[in-house]
């Protein structure tokens, strides 16, 4: 009977109920932070076009004003310290969300995730929409811009403690780092599909450069709503291993017996109620602080961060400043950085799966990006080719500590074995992680903005200087790790012992 199946159909039933669930979760978990990040990424196209060089275009004979050098800027950006007042409208939403993060996941413990998303989508759709609209309502108030940018920062720290939380609780060690890796290639695909979105509008009418990135945010929230399961077994699924170093059930592994995608959970799917019910009580923050290696890996994050939002916010306006690019070309350049970023963090992933050493894959591609940076600012606009190169493996670089820090790393701490099975952690230690690395997300750019008037060279030495300093606070874990692949302790998968 099951012979006379068309193929697709016994495609689909080749796979158990779990394996479906699971893959369901992870695609539906980037969807909603790929419009996290879409939605952040448009101001740092806008910045070119809020202000231009306009002596290199032709002034409308009809334009009242006497200025020749800003008739075609947007108040109050068209001042000679608008770099100084682009970095505080960044700021405005970063330190927001470096503030918000460190509750964030408080609260992502002890609501359901579910509509924790949902109204964190929802919200960030509207303030998107209202940075865009100051375009048409012709605001020309950086208070309302800098007021807009904060409450959204407030409300996308709804998303990463709880993408986290929600994908930590489908899958175990075993397989996390490269599946992690490659799910975390969403913060990438966000900033390229922001910056293209933003970049058909910036020219025209840059105020839908925000609006159509908040549609699109809210649209996903509406969607998480209606089809996001928090939990294996909240649709009858097996819950994952944590602390063993194979995956009982990887991503998509066939199914082995008679179950299938249509069949119901049954007997064997059932959990005991005395397990999920075990240590289910939400873990305080200075418990979450006291898992080890959670102060070195947050502590990393805050330079690793700093460096890797800096060139978010700042690099499209670089490119041009350097190569002489327009906005939209300018945009269109900087999302190789964000490819080389998806390249590394699926690296980055797969090597610390292999290796069991986390803390070592990050040293090792943060020692490496130090001289990349160094010779993509000095040798980095010499040609198209070189461009893309250094693009390309300066994104990998940087982002792929960064990456594994946020997502596996964020997760193996949370299900810490000193936590003795309480699953309720995940989303604490996840933001508590994000949260520090905030910190320096929010410092990059004010620093930039602060730093680029004396000249582009000082930055990329600020740069350089985080870089290194991002490696030297996991030196002691890179020894413990050494250490045991050299024989001297248990050389384990994750952090059973740092």
């Amino acid at each position: 009977m099951r012979s006379s199946l068309a193929p697709g159909i016994r495609l689909i039933t080749s796979f158990s109920r779990d394996s479906w669930y699971r893959g369901f979760t992870l695609f539906l978990t980037f969807l909603f932070y790929t419009s996290y990040h879409l939605s952040r990424k448009p101001i740092s196209i806008v910045k070119s076009e809020l202000h231009k060089n306009c002596s290199t275009l032709i002034r409308p004979p009809n334009l009242n004003g006497t200025d020749n050098e800003t008739w075609c800027d947007w108040a109050p950006f068209d001042q000679d310290n608008y770099q100084t007042l682009f970095g505080a409208v960044d700021n405005s939403f970063l330190v927001a969300y470096a503030i918000g993060m460190f509750f964030s996941g408080i609260f992502g413990e002890r609501v359901p995730l579910r509509y924790y998303l949902t109204t964190g989508m929802l919200l960030s759709g509207l303030f998107t929409c209202l940075f865009g609209l100051g375009f048409y309502w012709n605001i020309h108030s950086i208070w309302y811009y800098a007021f807009v940018q904060a409450m959204n920062g407030l409300v996308q720290t709804t998303g990463w403690p709880a993408v986290v939380a929600c994908v930590g609780n489908w899958f175990g060690k075993g397989k996390r780092g490269f599946i992690m890796g490659v799910w975390n290639s969403h913060t990438s695909v966000g900033n390229i599909l922001g910056s293209l979105i933003a970049g058909i509008f910036v020219s025209s009418a840059w105020g839908m450069s925000f609006i159509v990135p908040g549609i699109i945010i809210a649209s996903t929230g509406i969607l998480c709503f209606f089809f996001l399961v928090e939990k294996p077994e909240d649709v009858g699924c097996s819950p994952p291993q944590h602390h063993e170093d194979n995956e009982k059930e990887p991503l998509l592994q066939n199914s082995s017996s008679s179950e299938e995608i249509f069949s119901s959970p049954g007997l064997s799917n059932s959990i005991s109620s005395e397990s999920t019910e075990e240590h289910t009580e939400a873990i305080s923050f200075c418990g979450a602080l006291r898992i080890p290696g959670v102060m070195e890996f947050s502590l990393c994050l805050l330079f690793a961060k700093l460096v890797s939002y800096t060139f978010l916010y700042w690099l499209p306006l670089y490119i041009s400043n350097v190569a002489h690019f327009d906005p939209k070309e300018a945009g269109d350049m900087s999302t190789l950085f964000d490819v080389g970023g998806i390249v590394g963090g699926v690296v980055a992933g797969l090597v610390s799966d292999q290796t069991g050493g986390r803390a070592s894959t990050c040293c090792v591609m943060l020692i490496v990006a130090a001289p990349m940076l160094f010779l993509y600012n000095h040798i980095g606009q010499h040609s198209l080719a070189t461009t893309i190169g250094m693009l390309l493996v300066c994104g990998a670089l940087v982002n792929g500590p960064y990456a594994l820090i946020t997502t596996a790393v964020s997760a193996d701490l949370g299900t810490h074995e000193s936590l003795s099975g309480n699953s309720r952690a995940l989303s604490t230690v996840t933001a508590i992680i994000d949260g520090t690395g905030s910190i320096g997300a929010a410092l990059g750019p004010l620093l930039a903005g602060v730093i680029s008037p004396t000249g582009w060279n000082n930055v990329f030495f600020m740069l350089i200087t985080a870089d290194i300093l991002a490696c030297l606070l996991l030196s002691r874990l890179v020894y413990k790790e050494v250490r045991g692949w050299c024989g001297h302790s248990p050389r384990q998968r994750g952090f059973k012992e740092i």
